[in-house]
């Protein structure tokens, strides 16, 4: 393994002082936190192969600690990230978009954590052409409270609403911060997403000189508890990633939860995959809930969650969780929302509660960033990246070679008439 990166090392000073980016920089200016761009967390995952950087939903302060401090143990870069149904302006997390990069910064300078960390808006979803100009309002204060790369998705829309919202939405993004795109909203085996429309959707802001780091597909998993299904289709995430690797765009591959560590592997051995996004089993871990080997959480025979006894939270506090969310009438899937409603609560328990709350999520995520993403070793692999840049952005990938005079509003909506742009059944898959 090689050695972790020590913040007195010349080259760990040296990321420091170029590497951050300008939001980083000047609201943290004494920080030794090695806070990046997402476009170096993909690069570095690149320069080793095969491998998938870990991007954990920060529900609440216990999964951010916990993947932090699993990643060091790894020596491995990680993406600490929030959905906009998550951590928006109607959050059901108390972590939202304008303070996680505070907490992290703050976490890592307590832990000791020397490993590059990106921090991204996941999700940021566009629904209507209605949303677009609330957006290009809010998107800039993200970047202002310290994100490090984003996720515009626009997936429920049609093809071409999507590569229009995405259009319209680019020159709020800086330049130097990662991207995502994602085309076929993530519903599990309906509403699957195709080469063609990921094609489409990428050539059309190749042409207006807009290069994503990542492109999210549906390639058959739901966020959450994943009840049933196939799961990860990793033969369609192949050609869709074959089709589109001339634009320089890696995969992002949302939906772990209830897939098995092979098809995860597979995925990481198969396919161009450089971010996983890993939410559900991480709160469900840290709760202390029966969860089988990839995270999915266990119910008993009347469908209800199992605490395991002398894990997660103290069990009266576990018997108040229940309780509350009976009264909301949730069910299970629902549980994610006692995140806002219980943060503080569970901060106000003791310290080894608390304590090994954080230590199931690092040693749960320390497995799969290691046995699952091959992800070990890839922070020096991430600071060589900076030093080499010599700044804070490495560049995109790939360079314009589509002609911009056939992707102007009218021409791509004449590409899109005609396809079939199937988006599934309606419901809520926001996370």
């Amino acid at each position: 393994m090689t050695p972790a990166l020590t913040p007195e090392s010349k080259e760990y000073r040296e990321a420091l002082r170029i590497g951050r980016p300008p939001n980083i920089a000047r609201l943290f200016p004494e920080s030794r936190a090695l806070i990046v761009s997402g476009r170096f967390i993909d690069r570095a995952m690149l320069a080793k192969g095969r491998a998938i950087a870990m991007a954990a939903n920060g529900r609440s302060a216990f999964v951010i600690r916990g993947a932090l401090l699993a990643a060091q143990a790894a020596n491995a870069c990680l993406i600490v990230e929030i959905a906009r149904s998550e951590g928006g302006t109607k959050a059901y997390c108390a972590v939202n978009y304008w303070n996680i990069a505070r907490q992290v910064n703050a976490f890592c300078n307590e832990l000791g954590i020397t490993i590059p960390v990106a921090i991204h808006a996941d999700h940021y979803g566009i629904k209507t052409p209605a949303d677009i100009d609330p957006a290009r309002r809010e998107i800039p204060s993200l970047f202002e409270a310290g994100l490090t790369s984003i996720a515009i998705d626009a997936s429920h829309m049609p093809d071409d609403q999507n590569l229009l919202a995405n259009l319209a939405l680019a020159d709020c993004v800086p330049a130097w911060a990662g991207l995502e795109t994602e085309v076929g909203e993530i519903k599990g085996e309906q509403g699957l997403s195709s080469p063609e429309e990921a094609l489409f959707l990428i050539q059309g802001l190749n042409a207006h000189g807009i290069f994503p780091d990542w492109i999210a597909l549906n390639n058959g998993t739901t966020h959450g508890l994943e009840a049933s299904g196939q799961g990860i289709q990793v033969e369609l995430t192949r050609r869709v990633h074959d089709v589109i690797a001339p634009y320089g765009v890696s995969g992002a591959q949302h939906g772990t939860s209830g897939n098995s560590s092979e098809r995860l592997r597979e995925i990481a051995q198969r396919t161009r995959t450089t971010k996983a996004n890993v939410a559900t089993a991480l709160q469900m871990i840290s709760w202390g809930l029966k969860v089988n080997d990839y995270g999915n959480a266990l119910r008993d025979e009347a469908g209800d969650l199992i605490k395991m006894a002398g894990q997660g939270v103290e069990e009266p506090m576990w018997e108040q969780m229940v309780a509350y969310a009976r009264q909301q009438g949730w069910k299970a899937g629902d549980y994610k929302k006692l995140n806002l409603p219980f943060e503080n609560r569970l901060l106000a328990q003791p310290q080894p509660i608390r304590e090994r709350m954080t230590a199931h999520v690092r040693d749960f995520a320390h497995a799969m960033m290691v046995d699952v993403f091959n992800a070990r070793d890839t922070a020096p692999l991430c600071l060589q990246a900076i030093l080499e840049a010599g700044g804070y952005d490495p560049g995109p990938k790939a360079r314009r070679t589509e002609d911009p005079a056939q992707w102007t509003p009218e021409r791509i909506a004449a590409r899109a008439a005609g396809r079939c742009g199937e988006k599934g059944p309606q419901g809520n898959f926001d996370d």
